[in-house]
C-alpha cells in the first residue's frame, strides 16, 4: 500500500490546487485593465466573473464521475492542461467574446484539476496524516485568492494584464510537469476497473453517491457557508472604499482577510485528528462566522472600521473549520472509497452554487435596506442553516455502516 506514495506527491497535489485557484482569482485585479483596454462592460465583467463558478455548478458531480472512473491523476493532470493552454490562449484574446468562452474553459479544467485531490491525498498519504493533510488541502482556494490579489496588481502595474495571464497560465504548465512527474500513475484504479468492473460504472458511483444522504448534508453545507464567504469577500472592497480604505490598502486588506482562512482549514485537520467531534467544529465556524458577520455589517459598528475590520477577519478565520472539517469528512459520508471524488464533485458543486447565489443575495439586501446593515442577517441565516446541517451530519455519522 505504501509503495505507490511519494513523500513529495501530497505538498504537489496541494500546489496544483493551488495553480488552479490562481485562475479563479487572477480576473478581478485585471478588471480595469480590461475594461480599458478591451472596453468590456460590466455586465461582460459579471460574466466573467461568474463563468468560473457556472463550470463548477454544472461539472462538479460530472468531474468526480469522470475522476473516479478514468483515473485520478489522469484527471488532475488534464485540468491543468486545459487551464494552462486557456490561459495562453486568453492573453492574445481581441474581445470580451474570447475572454468569455475560454474563461468558461477554464472553469471546466479548474473542476477537473481539484475534484480529485482529496482521493489522490487520501491514496498518497499514511492514514494517520490523511485528516491533517486534507485540512491543509482545503487552503488551496484562499491561498490561491490571496495571492492573486496581492501579486496580480503589481504584474499588470509593470507588464500588462496580458502577461498576468501568461504567467498564471506558466504556473498550472509547471504544476502539470511537477504532478506527472511526482504523483503515482493511476495503477491501482486501472486493476480495479479489471477486478471490479460494476462498481465503477459511472452510473452506479452517481446513484450510489446520490441516494444517502451523507454527501447531500456535506455539500448543502459548503454550499451555506461557501454563499456568504463569497459575499462577504467580495463586497469587503466597497466597504474599505467606503471607510476611506481604498486603493492598495484596501487591496491587502481584503487579501489578508481571505488568507487568514487557512489559519481555521488547516486547524480543522489538526482537530479531527486529535479527536475532536466535526459537530463541534461545524458549529465554531458557523458561530464565529455569524458574530463575524454582525461586527463586520452591523449598525452598531457604523463609526468603528476597526472593529469592523476585526469582524471580518473572524468571519474568515474561525469560519476556515468549515470547509477544512467538510473536506476531511469526505471519505466518511462517501458511500465507498469508489465514490469519494465523486462526493466531493457534489460538493464543490454546491459549493458554487452557493458562490453564485450569495453575492446577489446581500447586494439585493442591501440595496432594498439602503445600506449594508442588514448584510449579517443574511450571513446568520446561513449560519443557523449550517448548524442544523451540522447536527444532521454527526446523526449520520453515528449510525452504524449498512450491513455493521
Amino acid at each position: 500500500m505504501t509503495a505507490g506514495r511519494s513523500r513529495h506527491a501530497p505538498w504537489v497535489i496541494v500546489l496544483a490546487g493551488v495553480a488552479a485557484a490562481l485562475h479563479v482569482g487572477k480576473l478581478p485585479p485585471a478588471l480595469p485593465a480590461l475594461q480599458l483596454e478591451l472596453g468590456i462592460s460590466l455586465v461582460q465583467a459579471g460574466f466573467l466573473l461568474a463563468l468560473v463558478q457556472m463550470g463548477a455548478m454544472t461539472l462538479g458531480l460530472v468531474a468526480g464521475l469522470l475522476a473516479d472512473g478514468v483515473g485520478l491523476r489522469r484527471c488532475m493532470l488534464a485540468g491543468l492542461v486545459l487551464m494552462t493552454l486557456a490561459g495562453l490562449a486568453g492573453a492574445w484574446a481581441r474581445g470580451a467574446s474570447d475572454l468569455l468562452w475560454l474563461r468558461a474553459i477554464e472553469g471546466v479544467g479548474v473542476m477537473l484539476a481539484t475534484v480529485p485531490a482529496p482521493s489522490l491525498l487520501r491514496r498518497s498519504v499514511a492514514p494517520a496524516r490523511l485528516t491533517r493533510m486534507l485540512g491543509i488541502w482545503s487552503t488551496f482556494m484562499p491561498l490561491g485568492t490571496a495571492l492573486a490579489l496581492l501579486v496580480g496588481p503589481l504584474v499588470i502595474a509593470l507588464a500588462g494584464w496580458r502577461a498576468w495571464w501568461v504567467l498564471i497560465a506558466a504556473c498550472s504548465g509547471a504544476m502539470a510537469v511537477w504532478v506527472a512527474r511526482v504523483v503515482p500513475p493511476d495503477v491501482r484504479a486501472a486493476v480495479a476497473r479489471v477486478e471490479q468492473p460494476t462498481r465503477e460504472a459511472w452510473h452506479r458511483r452517481l446513484l450510489a453517491t446520490l441516494r444517502v444522504p451523507g454527501p447531500w448534508l456535506a455539500a448543502l453545507s459548503f454550499s451555506v457557508y461557501a454563499a456568504q464567504w463569497m459575499a462577504v469577500i467580495g463586497f469587503l472592497p466597497t466597504l474599505y472604499q467606503m471607510s476611506g480604505w481604498g486603493g492598495a490598502l484596501g487591496a491587502v486588506l481584503t487579501a489578508t482577510v481571505a488568507a487568514v482562512n487557512m489559519i481555521g482549514n488547516i486547524a480543522a485537520g489538526r482537530l479531527l485528528h486529535r479527536g475532536v467531534g466535526a459537530q463541534r467544529l461545524l458549529w465554531v465556524g458557523f458561530g464565529a462566522m455569524a458574530l463575524g458577520g454582525w461586527l463586520a455589517f452591523g449598525s452598531a459598528t457604523l463609526d468603528a472600521p476597526v472593529l469592523r475590520y476585526g469582524g471580518a477577519l473572524l468571519f474568515s478565520t474561525v469560519g476556515g473549520l468549515i470547509p477544512g472539517t467538510l473536506f476531511g469528512l469526505a471519505p466518511r459520508v462517501a458511500p465507498g472509497e469508489h465514490t469519494i471524488a465523486t462526493t466531493v464533485g457534489w460538493m464543490q458543486q454546491w459549493s458554487a452554487i452557493g458562490q453564485m447565489a450569495g453575492p446577489p443575495v446581500v447586494a439585493w439586501v442591501a440595496s432594498t435596506a439602503g445600506s449594508w446593515d442588514w448584510t449579517w442577517a443574511v450571513t446568520g441565516a446561513c449560519c443557523v442553516a449550517g448548524a442544523a446541517l451540522a447536527g444532521l451530519i454527526a446523526r449520520q455519522l453515528a449510525r452504524p455502516p449498512a450491513g455493521a
